[in-house]
């Protein structure tokens, strides 16, 4: 029998033991410092076992996956290393970066345990045990990051039990790991924030500016409402990498500033069409560390009950209609009328029916 230990039993660690429950031969335990957490674990049906004891759920585990906030990760491994831990344990975390809590693994004796750090690279807009889901990873990146003193017969055994999770596994270093995530997620994460308060700051003088900003502004920075504190305890652990990071982000803004000041529009159209074709050649359908949307935009007249027979025709087709969202300002918006779906094939399924039905919908 295989004992998998889940600490932080929420979105991450949630899709993980359902992955794995009711696999052959294996046996999953989720822990929570909360009793009453413990209880929803077992009452929703994420976990076999439950237990706010960490003691209890690190000496039985054979696999220790570590889904708490980044700003925990290093106590955990503190406190995992004055446990008895079963001979060849591997533990793995799913933190978005590595370096920090590979060092502070290397630096403590974890009792014959094996560290190997892991990111899932995928998300969702929802949070919490409740939004777990199976399928969570499937088809996303899935990054395990050993180093040279890592066993290989470790690897591979952590490798087999994530086929679980129908995720693709890619093996990198760690600093590389927080190089790239840095480029592609944090960075936009704070371009994003900071965007939103400038604009928050114009709008104290001018509400002009709240009352416009919708549509593809709001599009553009949905990553700026993100969890305050989760991303406190990331930018501040990838800090060195985000500050060479942001000089290199602001030479890219400055070179803007010269293209402006010299009205060089040659150099600005030759900047989008590299970009433009350098996003073309991006995976649509790959899961990544910015979770996709699954939005569609339907151009409807302004008549009664139109919303209502839209909504309908998609409930009788069996296609789930996550939110719905009126857009009074429409620049960079192809339509009036926004529906959003939990998933690619319902997106698919929606626009193949409401464009039979005759609507105009758009991407």
């Amino acid at each position: 029998m295989t004992t998998i230990a889940i600490f932080g039993v929420g979105l991450i660690g949630g899709s993980l033991a359902l992955c794995f429950k009711g696999k052959p031969g294996i046996t999953v335990i989720g822990h929570s410092v909360r009793p009453s957490s413990a209880a929803k674990y077992i009452q929703r049906g994420v976990v076999d076992q439950a237990t706010t004891s960490m003691q209890e759920a690190a000496e039985q585990a054979d696999y220790i996956f570590l889904c708490v906030p980044v700003g925990n990760l290093e106590e955990y491994v503190a406190e995992l290393s004055r446990i008895q831990l079963k001979p060849g344990c591997i533990i793995t975390d799913v933190g978005s970066t590595k370096a920090s809590v590979a060092e502070a693994a290397r630096r403590l004796q974890l009792n014959g345990a094996v560290f190997i750090g892991g990111h899932p690279m995928a998300g969702s807009e929802r949070s919490g045990v409740e939004a777990a889901s199976s399928h969570l990873f499937e088809n996303a990146y899935y990054v395990l990051t050993p180093d040279e003193t890592t066993p290989a017969e470790a690897m591979d055994k952590l490798r087999t039990l994530l086929h679980y999770t129908k995720a693709h596994i890619v093996t990198v270093g760690a600093k590389q790991h927080d190089d790239i995530v840095g480029a592609i997620s944090h960075l936009p994460h704070i371009i994003a924030v900071a965007l939103v308060n400038q604009i928050r700051g114009y709008s104290e003088q001018d509400g002009l500016y709240e009352s416009l900003a919708a549509g593809g502004f709001r599009d553009i920075t949905r990553i700026a409402s993100s969890d305050p504190v989760v991303w406190r305890d990331i930018l501040v652990n990838n800090r060195s990498v985000l500050l060479s990071l942001l000089k290199d982000w602001n030479e890219e803004t400055s070179r803007f500033v010269r293209m402006l000041e010299s009205s060089d529009g040659e150099a600005i159209e030759e900047a989008f069409r590299m970009s433009g074709e350098f996003r073309s050649r991006m995976p649509e359908r790959r899961k990544g560390m910015i979770h996709s949307t699954y939005d569609c935009y339907v151009d409807i007249p302004d008549e009664p009950g139109i919303i209502g027979r839209i909504t309908t025709e998609l409930g009788n087709h069996h296609i789930s209609l996550s939110n719905i969202q009126i857009s009074e300002s429409r620049e960079d918006i192809p339509g009036v009328l926004r529906l959003s779906f939990r998933s690619q094939d319902d997106l698919d399924g929606a626009m193949g029916l409401l464009s039979k039905l005759s609507y105009d919908v758009h991407l």
